[in-house]
C-alpha cells in the first residue's frame, strides 16, 4: 500500500453524492499522517441567522427562569439536547425600525435594518441602509470557505409585488447588505443553491457554474458516474473499504430519488 498526503476535498465528495448531502467522514478526506487540525476535517466556524418576520406566540416562546437554570418553552423544546450551549436573549428593541416621521413601512424598516440597526431611507428607487453584521462576519469566515455567505429564503424572491408603499421591495426581500447601498438578494431555488455549492468543478466562478447548468441530464445520473470512480481514487490513497461505503451511499441515493419521484 502506498501512503500519500493527498486527500479528497469534502466538496468533491458532496458533489459526487449529489442528492445525499450528509456523509460520514471518509478516511480519504484526511491526508495520511497529518493531524486533523491541519486538514479539511477541522471544524470551521459558522454563523446562521434566521429571520421570521411574523413573530412568535410569546408565551410559547419565552423560557421560564433566568441564568443557566432556565426551562425551555414548548417552541424551543427541540433544542433540549443543546441547552447547555444555548443563550436566549430577550428584551431587545430596535428604535431604528420605528417610523421616525416616515409614516407606514414597518416591514421594510424591520427587515432592512434587522442586522445593521440602521433606519433605512424611505424611497422606492434609491437604496440606503447599512452593512449587515452577517457580512462583517463573512469577511472573517471567507478565509476558511469558498463561499463567504449564502442568502436563502422560502418565500417569493421577486422585487415586485405587494411591498410597503414608498419603499423599494429590496428592503423587505433580504436582511443581508454587503454595503450601505448593495443588498444581497436571496435565493429560493434548491437547484440553484445546489449548483452554487457543489457544481461540477471546485470553482465558485459564476461562469463556470452557469456552464454546468447547461448539461442536459439529471443531477443523480451525472453524479453517479463520478461516484463509481471514487473507489479507484480512494484506493490509491490507502483508505479502508471504499467500495462498501460508496455502494451503501449510492443505494440510499437511488432510494431517495425514487421516493421523490413516486
Amino acid at each position: 500500500m502506498i501512503v500519500t498526503k493527498k486527500a479528497i476535498s469534502r466538496r468533491t465528495i458532496l458533489r459526487g453524492m449529489g442528492a445525499t448531502v450528509a456523509l460520514p467522514l471518509l478516511d480519504a478526506m484526511i491526508p495520511a499522517l497529518t493531524a486533523q487540525v491541519n486538514t479539511p476535517a477541522k471544524a470551521v466556524r459558522r454563523l446562521g441567522v434566521v429571520y421570521h418576520p411574523n413573530g412568535v406566540i410569546y408565551d410559547q416562546w419565552l423560557p421560564k427562569g433566568v441564568g443557566s437554570n432556565f426551562e425551555l418553552s414548548p417552541t424551543l423544546a427541540g433544542l433540549q439536547p443543546f441547552k447547555d450551549q444555548l443563550v436566549v436573549v430577550t428584551g431587545l428593541f430596535m428604535d431604528s425600525a420605528e417610523a421616525l416621521g416616515d409614516g407606514g413601512g414597518d416591514h421594510s424598516r424591520a427587515s432592512g435594518g434587522y442586522l445593521s440597526g440602521v433606519h433605512v431611507k424611505k424611497s422606492d428607487s434609491v437604496l440606503e441602509g447599512g452593512i449587515s453584521m452577517d457580512q462583517i462576519a463573512a469577511r472573517a469566515f471567507e478565509r476558511d470557505t469558498q463561499l463567504s455567505s449564502l442568502q436563502l429564503q422560502m418565500d417569493d424572491n421577486s422585487l415586485v409585488g405587494s411591498c410597503d408603499v414608498g419603499y423599494s421591495c429590496a428592503y423587505s426581500s433580504t436582511i443581508s447588505w454587503l454595503t450601505p447601498t448593495l443588498p444581497l438578494m436571496t435565493e429560493n431555488n434548491p437547484r440553484v443553491v445546489f449548483e452554487r455549492l457543489f457544481g461540477a468543478t471546485d470553482s465558485t466562478d459564476p461562469k463556470v457554474r452557469a456552464a454546468r447548468l447547461h448539461q442536459d441530464h439529471s443531477i443523480l445520473d451525472s453524479v453517479m458516474d463520478r461516484v463509481k470512480q471514487l473507489p479507484h481514487f480512494i484506493a490509491r490513497r490507502g483508505a479502508a473499504d471504499p467500495e462498501d461505503r460508496r455502494a451503501e451511499h449510492e443505494g440510499s441515493s437511488r432510494r431517495g430519488a425514487a421516493g421523490r419521484h413516486s
